[in-house]
This record gives structure tokens, sequence and C-alpha cells, in this order.
């Protein structure tokens, strides 16, 4: 047997915050965000909307994408770096709330790359035996430490959530490879200084076209596969010129990427399960296709793998 997605489900704030709107609070123009960064939009939480009822409403679809109820799980795991408290953890607010009394939960905090180290560990539990069912979700409420007066980050980003359970499923199917990373020496490149996320642009985009495309060649070389068995490329959605250079690197036609970054923007740890949600929500993955998940975030912190979709 493999391990990998027998559920997805997602959630975005009804507010959309479009690139005429920000014009009206910082110096910016739509031209300048969608040629830089290819977002046009982004969803906004209302103040009473906190990260765990985010969560939730992910984690509703996908338990019922997945045919399973609260009461199935073993182990919760929520990578965010925008928890409603200090503590306790976003995961154990939605095990209240999913009444998933036999699940154990923590958070995960790996930034952008959070979604994927959820579900490396998730895949170790299961391949020891140790649990059978594992809801892993990626939420942000970036919103809440943005500084809407710096132009730089103020355009980047969104609100989401987005979850995957993982389980057993057909052999050959499943995450078949990965890769994990930190590099904690450039940590005060992308980091949150008191209540605003700063960040060195220069720096962490060429960080970024190096790391993800590295990554991505590494898992798939890892998986015994070649470049053209790539069905779909699902990046971390943090601006287009840095997906463009992952596409790139392995060569891929436009039509194999996945791009969500226009209409949400980035939404950190949960922007990688959003674009995968959505693509198989419109059909555009399908059984057996191989896609390769990647992303980078702050630690600065890598992730990547090989996933052959199905059940």
């Amino acid at each position: 047997m493999g391990v990998g997605i027998i559920g997805i489900g997602k959630y975005v704030p009804d507010k959309v915050l479009t690139n005429f709107d920000l014009e009206k609070l910082v110096d910016t123009s739509d031209e300048w965000i969608r040629t830089r960064t290819g977002i046009e939009e982004r969803r906004i939480a209302d103040d009473q909307t906190n990260t765990s009822d985010m969560a939730y409403e992910a984690a509703k679809q996908a338990l019922e994408d997945a045919g399973l109820t609260g009461q199935d799980l073993d182990l919760i795991l929520v990578a965010t770096v925008t928890p409603d408290y200090g503590f306790p953890s976003v995961a154990s607010l939605i095990q209240g709330k999913l009444q998933a009394t036999k699940a154990a939960a923590m958070d995960i905090s790996a930034a952008c790359a959070g979604f994927i180290y959820g579900m490396v560990t998730a895949k170790q539990f299961i391949e020891t035996n140790v649990y059978k069912n594992i809801l892993v979700v990626g939420v942000e409420k970036l919103s809440k430490i943005t500084n809407w007066e710096d132009r730089n980050t103020a355009v980047l980003f969104g609100d989401a959530a987005s979850a995957a359970v993982i389980g057993k499923v057909s052999e050959g199917k499943g995450i078949l490879s990965f890769e994990l990373g930190s590099d904690g020496t450039k940590a005060k490149e992308l980091f949150q200084d008191g209540p605003h996320i700063y960040m060195n642009g220069r720096e962490v985009f060429k960080f970024a076209v190096r790391q993800m495309g590295d990554s991505s060649v590494n898992v798939v070389e890892k998986a015994g596969l070649a470049k053209e068995d790539i069905d779909h490329l699902i990046p971390h959605q943090a601006n287009i010129r840095i997906m463009e250079a992952a596409r790139e690197r392995l060569e891929l036609p436009e039509e194999k990427m996945i791009k969500t970054v226009h209409k949400y923007g980035n939404t950190s740890s949960s922007s990688i399960p959003l674009a995968l949600c959505d693509a198989v929500e419109s059909g555009r993955i399908k059984d057996n296709d191989l896609l390769v998940l990647v992303g980078f975030g702050g630690g600065l912190t890598w992730g990547a793998l090989t996933l052959r979709w199905g059940k």
C-alpha cells in the first residue's frame, strides 16, 4: 500500500481585495502588481473569523470527501504561522470542533513549506502503522500580520485554508518521494518582526528560484522518474516569476503548471493545497496523474514531493 490523499477541502473568505483596492491604500498600481507578481486579487477574512474557523471549514470538507468523520482521525497536523493564540494550537481548537476525540493534535511552523512538512510527517506515522487517518491543514490569516502601509508586502498576501486527509492508498499511488530542508542562516530574510511581516524581496527571490528548481528536480529523480512523466507542477503560489522559474527548470509546458496566484495571492501554508483542491474540483487533475508539489518559506525552509494521484 501507498500513503496519499484520500480527501481534500478548502475555505476562502468572501471578501475580495483587488489590486485596484490596494491602489487606494498604498503607492502601487494594478499593472505594477500584476507584472511583478501575477496577483490580481486576494481574499481577506473579517475580524470575527479566526484562523481556526477557516481551518475547521476546510477540514469538514476534506473529511466529507474522504467519507470520514472526526471520530475516524488519529492525528491532526496544522501548518500555520498565524495561530489564533500563542497556545493552544489551532490543531487542538479544531480537534474540539470536529469532535475528534481519539486524535492527537499539534501545529507545525514551517511557513509556506508547512503543508509539505505536514504531509511528510503524516506519511511516517501511517507507514509505521502507528496511525491510520491523519488530517493535515494549511491555514493562514496573513491579513492580521500584514503591514498595509508597506507596498512591498501588502500586495502579496491573502487568507485561506486547505485540508487533506492522509491515509493508505493503492500500491503505486500516493507520495513517491520527498525532500525537506532549512537554512537558518537566512532566517532574517523573511520573518515576522513584531506585529508585521518583513521580507528582503531580492534575497528571497534568488533563494526561491534556485531552491524550488533544485528540489523539484531532486524529488523527480528520487522517485526514479523523468521530467516527461510529470503531469502537473503545483508550486507554492508566491510570485509568478518564481513559479515560472521552477516550471522552466523542469522543462514543462505552461499548461502543466497549476496557477491560482492570480485570484488568491500568497496564502503561505495554504497555497499548495489550495491550488491542488482547485485543480481537482475543476477536473484538471485525474486519477493516476503524477504531481510535483514544491514550496519554500520563512526559516528559510523548503519542501517538495512527488505524488501519484488517486486512492
